[in-house]
């Protein structure tokens, strides 16, 4: 009960506060969200990417450990949402964003503050943290957004506007420094944190631009059972994956605690800048982070437990 206390005060209030700042400018001035997203996608998640990559000391094995454990975990979500969107025989564009849902997780401005106040500041548990953040931005901004235009624009182009993306590029630059020890000069690293602390508060005020153009409805939706599968089913199936792999101790906790994060802000970001259901987007991110206030707790105490 403490625990969720604090989840619900020093963690999710914070969130729901920058998006309702987003929700009353929406309101009052009617805010240009596709510009929003641009300043996202190719400035704010890249130099987030970079300053956080960079800053991080962490062991390969521990690199190939999440990996492999992220890779198996995504293609297990991914067959179970592709089942179900058939099984509905949705309209493609719908059936991305649906699937987006269940796979792009926030593991940033949710999953970052939620880690430090379980684990008090530990060193290994921020870095499995990081490491899942950055394998997360780089999946949103290139499968993310390598499906929705592969529907626009064909899969040809849509692979080869891949490598426009900055986010490839600050992933690279940042492991070349990491791991060659380059210092960065001062008048380079400090507008790279301002741009890097940037990135969640663009983010959520975006969402509650987004979501202030919803016309919510009462009425049961199927693209509500997304949202079991995001809270419910994934942290079910990462601790599966956990167990079967032999990760214990602070690394499964950590990967445990992050699986159960609600849907991405970023997904709701890319469907607005490609204009793919970007309201059913931005609706399925903030009931999943609304409902996450149970289900996050509920697994944080059940870690406890379990590793």
């Amino acid at each position: 009960m403490i625990e969720m206390y604090y989840i619900l005060q020093n963690i999710l209030l914070p969130i729901f506060i920058m998006v309702l700042l987003g929700f009353v400018l929406q309101k009052k001035f009617t805010l240009d969200l596709n510009t929003l997203a641009k300043l996202n996608i190719y400035v704010f998640v890249p130099g987030f990417i970079f300053v956080k990559f960079y800053q991080t000391d962490f062991a390969l094995k521990l690199l190939l450990y999440i990996v492999i454990f992220f890779i198996i975990y995504i293609f297990i979500l991914y067959i179970i949402a592709e089942v179900l969107t058939r099984l509905g025989k949705m309209e493609r564009g719908k059936a991305t964003t649906l699937k987006n849902s269940t796979f792009f997780f926030n593991c940033g401005n949710y999953g970052v503050p939620v880690n430090d106040l379980v684990f008090k500041g530990d060193a290994l548990a921020m870095s499995v943290q990081v490491i899942m953040l950055s394998l997360q931005n780089i999946f949103t901004f290139s499968y993310g957004i390598f499906s929705i235009q592969s529907l626009q624009i064909g899969k040809l182009k849509a692979m080869l506007g891949y490598f426009k993306m900055p986010v490839l590029y600050a992933l690279v630059l940042a492991l070349i420094f990491n791991y060659n020890d380059i210092p960065i000069p001062k008048f380079v690293w400090t507008p790279a944190n301002y741009v890097a602390d940037a990135m969640i508060a663009i983010a959520l005020i975006l969402l509650g631009g987004q979501i202030a153009k919803i016309n919510f409805s009462l009425k049961w939706s199927s693209a509500y059972i997304f949202i079991l599968i995001r809270l419910v089913a994934g942290p079910l199936i990462a601790l599966v994956i956990i167990k079967l792999m032999g990760i214990d101790g602070i690394v499964g906790q950590a990967l445990f605690i992050t699986s159960a994060m609600p849907t991405s802000v970023n997904s709701s970001v890319i469907a607005q800048e490609y204009d793919n259901y970007p309201e059913m987007a931005a609706q399925l991110v903030f009931l999943s982070t609304l409902f996450s206030a149970l289900t996050v707790a509920i697994t944080i105490y059940f870690s406890h437990m379990l590793f």
